[in-house]
């Protein structure tokens, strides 16, 4: 039937958005007072925590003054002179002794960024892919043990292993072949180190990598299967992209503690090879500070340390919210 005048120049009906549902009560925005009262078992719980780390991760930064004092342990923080900025010339005009520490801690970080943070990664990889589950928890038991160990036990047991009178040089010796040097030997130290943690730490780490692959959906490698796809691409196309988001994060984290490249475990070598090549800046301010009585240059060291952290940490986020990733924290 033909529309009159008034049916053609109506507006179009506009859908009634659905309404609360009859007998539901509107909510109430509760005030912080209140929400603290209803939550207060939960503030009580949180409340030990917040302590602890007020008392011991907070506090503690007030004392990063006597990096601008002459400080004297005898004195005290608030009666050792001030000297401003005089405990930063080491660092401002190029001091052999912390360029030394800096080199060496560049090169230790480098090779950790190159060795050790990909190994859990490919580790993962591999666990993934085993087929029978009572194989990957003997293999996960197994790999995780060495975290577990002091670095004590583990620079012991390698030099029992690498050492000169060790398991390797003693089967070399019992077949006529020379000896290798390995422990003690400058020219590999470095390398030796990132084998360490490596061996003593890849296998904890493979945890976080192992929990996100457990959220992958079978049926997409099911789906890519029935497509064609073999196993190298179910992996760069389903694997990969699922850990892309973890592996983002925690290479923001390690940049934030880049510069710390295992305190324990160089302190305990550093005897056999020598400064020169084992000195790294946790190092340097041990034994320039406790060791040395320096307490306001190695207080200025820590803190430029600790500064440079927290600006590669708010770069590398920043950088991470470009490419569309979430990082650390929103932005």
């Amino acid at each position: 039937m033909p529309q009159s005048t008034a049916e053609r120049t109506a507006p179009p009906a506009v859908a009634a958005r659905p309404g609360p549902r009859a007998g539901t009560p509107p909510r109430r925005h509760l005030s912080w007072w209140r929400r603290l009262s209803r939550d207060r078992m939960l503030v009580l719980f949180a409340v030990p925590g917040m302590l602890a780390a007020l008392l011991f991760q907070y506090v503690p930064l007030l004392g990063n003054v006597i990096a601008f004092k002459a400080y004297q342990p005898f004195l005290g923080i608030a009666e050792s002179p001030w000297v401003g900025w005089e405990n930063f010339r080491a660092i401002l005009s190029g001091d052999p002794a912390f360029l030394a520490a800096l080199r060496n801690t560049l090169i230790l970080t480098g090779l950790q960024a190159l060795l050790v943070f990909p190994a859990p990664i490919v580790l993962a990889l591999l666990l993934n892919s085993l087929f029978s589950d009572k194989i990957k928890r003997i293999v996960q038991n197994v790999l995780y043990l060495p975290h577990f160990l002091s670095w004590v036990i583990v620079v012991a047991v390698f030099q029992q292993m690498l050492g000169g009178s060790g398991l390797l040089n003693n089967f070399l010796r019992s077949h006529d072949m020379a000896a290798l040097e390995i422990i003690g030997n400058p020219d590999v130290f470095h390398l030796l180190l990132t084998a360490q943690i490596i061996w003593k730490d890849t296998g904890w780490a493979t945890i976080i990598f192992l929990a996100a692959l457990s959220t992958v959906d079978p049926q997409l490698y099911e789906a890519a299967a029935v497509d064609g796809a073999g196993r190298l691409r179910q992996m760069w196309h389903i694997t990969l992209p699922a850990l892309k988001g973890v592996i983002i994060l925690l290479f923001i984290l390690r940049l934030g503690d880049s510069l710390s490249v295992g305190f324990e475990q160089i302190i305990l070598q550093q005897a056999a090879v020598g400064r020169g090549v084992s000195e790294v800046l946790d190092t340097y301010v041990y034994n320039n500070g406790i060791v040395g009585g320096q307490w306001g240059l190695s207080a200025a060291v820590g803190l430029v340390k600790g500064v440079v952290g927290v600006i590669l940490v708010l770069g590398a986020n920043k950088l991470a919210h470009i490419f569309g990733e979430q990082g650390v924290y929103k932005s």
